[in-house]
């Protein structure tokens, strides 16, 4: 019913920029949260950057101060501006949101299909 689309991934060196947007689309009634996480092979996925339907950001702390995560409510998306990028920010970045699809307001998660993002030293 809901469908997540990620964009923007790709391959860049230390110190570059990446933004990533993300789509929601479908049988949409109302987002709540939206955010993005991010997972290495062998490692636990891991919260990025959270953004309530208000607009209050939540960070993880290695990323503070080179991450902005934004969202058009009107649109349904969400972007992450990634700036001064470092190799350990390598991974498969996911896409995240909390969708309620009809006015009983029961909310599910969905998840994006993950876009790689890789960083050169």
């Amino acid at each position: 019913q809901v469908q997540l689309v990620e964009s923007g991934g790709g391959l860049v060196q230390a110190g570059g920029s990446l933004r990533l947007s993300c789509a929601a689309s479908g049988r949409i009634f109302s987002i709540k949260l939206m955010g993005w996480y991010r997972q290495v092979p062998g490692k636990q996925r891991e919260l990025v950057a959270t953004i309530t339907s208000g607009g209050s950001t939540n960070y993880a702390e290695s990323v503070k101060g080179r991450f902005t995560i934004s969202r058009d409510n009107a649109k349904n998306t969400v972007h992450l501006q990634m700036n001064s990028l470092k190799p350990e920010d390598t991974a498969v970045y996911y896409c995240n949101a909390n969708v309620a699809t009809s006015g009983t307001l029961y909310y599910s998660n969905y998840w994006g299909q993950g876009t790689q993002v890789t960083v050169s030293s």
